[in-house]
């Protein structure tokens, strides 16, 4: 059985980080991933269950592991080598409890929850965090009877989306698929529950200015999540959604998923201006606009120096700026949020969430917001395990290719390659079409 392995190389890791300088996913091919024959791994535990990957995405973060740009930070929530994947729908060839306590019949579909918790990890007592659903925030990801690993695809012990030898997953990782869901609605769940996450924990009030900044997957998530809660009464509705997207498809997207307004990224500022009737700072053109009031809430889904300085140029006096794309090390001027007295928040992963004072999973509401919003249509391509360096690249240019959501097949199998005699055939029908 096949599957991609990340292997700790510092060469190869220092080859794709030049590479992947002229364009993000450039340098999979000299990376530390590549395509290898793997075994099932091993159950841990009495708890865990297997899992048959069907679609699996390719996330921003992947690509920055790949890329060579991940950040220190995470070098000790890790262990190689790891199987990449944690965006999953699958099915449980064996059957399977899931994380609600239903029992899972052998075959049912499933989306992977791939934060690794206590509970996965077989510690007691928890920690604060996961005995209070947060297990985002879990303490304990570097230890327990698993080797270290934040999620699913970034651990040894348990494998990833990326193969079809499967992954192992602790049933309260498991979220059985509702029918008629279809595997493209369904892959986008876990992003949709980052997003979920995210849009309640910033509180919005009622009639706020919102501005997103990026569109995509992560982007469009957040405002579909912004429209679909507020719709259903599970947050405050905003008076404004204002998103800022670079490429004209992530605008017309932005705007089917619920955005008020959406527009070029430099003209973000400005439609912030309008709609919260704010005066601008400084002589007009120079640099970037400044706001002297600004949106009540920005998200933040790109993650950059420049994303973040854009954030806190357009948010007003104590205002919020969400993070939800992962940021590296940057280097910002804060100045801005130290003078306006601005919240700036971190967003990661999912747990529980209180919506008008009830416990729900969030991936039940994310779940929900798949369904009402069909973000299948968020993806874009799909690719077998052999093409994995035109996926990889494919995704690092989506936006510019016209794309949003880039993932494995795991069911589907690259062509035989052609001979010499095809190739030339096939430039000949292309001649003679031409």
């Amino acid at each position: 059985m096949k599957g991609l392995l990340f292997e700790r190389s510092l060469p190869r890791f220092a080859a794709s980080r030049l590479v992947a300088s002229f364009g993000s996913g450039r340098g999979a091919g000299v990376s530390p991933l590549r395509l290898a024959d793997l075994e099932q791994p091993a159950l841990p535990g009495d708890d865990w269950h297997r899992v048959q990957p069907r679609l699996s995405g390719i996330c921003g973060s992947d690509l920055a592991t790949i890329d060579g740009r991940s950040s220190r930070y995470f070098e000790e929530l890790v262990s190689f080598p790891f199987v990449p994947g944690h965006e999953v729908v699958g099915t449980v060839p064996d059957g399977a409890v899931a994380a609600d306590g239903t029992a899972l019949a052998a075959g049912a579909r499933v989306v992977l929850e791939p934060v690794l918790g206590c509970r996965a990890r077989g510690l007691d007592p928890l920690c604060p965090a996961c005995a209070a659903g947060r297990t985002g925030d879990c303490e304990a990801v570097a230890f327990g009877h698993i080797r270290p690993g934040l999620q699913t695809g970034f651990c040894a012990d348990t494998g990833g989306g990326w193969s079809s030898a499967g992954l192992v997953a602790h049933s309260t990782q498991l979220h059985p698929v509702p029918e008629g869901l279809a595997d493209e609605d369904a892959v986008t769940v876990e992003p949709l529950a980052c997003a979920v996450h995210a849009v309640l924990a910033a509180a919005i009030d009622d009639g706020d200015v919102v501005a997103v900044i990026g569109a995509g997957t992560l982007g469009l998530a957040v405002t579909a999540a912004l429209a679909q809660l507020a719709a259903r009464g599970r947050t405050a509705a905003p008076g404004a959604l204002v998103v800022g997207a670079r490429y004209a498809h992530q605008r017309r997207l932005a705007t089917e998923l619920g955005a008020t307004t959406a527009l070029p990224e430099d003209q973000l500022a400005r439609a912030v201006r309008r709609r919260s009737r704010s005066l601008a700072l400084g002589p007009p053109g120079v640099g970037s606009l400044r706001l002297a009031g600004g949106a009540d809430v920005v998200f933040d889904c790109v993650g950059s120096a420049d994303s973040i300085a854009q954030s806190l140029s357009i948010v007003r006096p104590r205002g919020k700026v969400v993070l939800v794309g992962m940021p590296g090390r940057t280097t910002v001027d804060l100045a801005g949020l130290w003078h306006r007295e601005v919240t700036l928040m971190g967003a990661y992963a999912y747990g529980t969430e209180h919506p008008g004072g009830e416990a729900v999973p969030t991936f039940d509401l994310a779940f929900e917001v798949a369904a009402a919003a069909r973000t299948g249509r968020l993806l874009s391509a799909t690719y077998p395990l052999e093409r994995f360096e035109e996926a990889v690249a494919h995704a690092g240019s989506a936006g510019r290719r016209g794309a949003v959501k880039i993932a494995f097949d795991l069911e589907a199998t690259a062509p035989p390659p052609r001979s010499k005699d095809e190739d030339e055939d096939e430039r000949t029908r292309r001649r003679r079409r031409s």
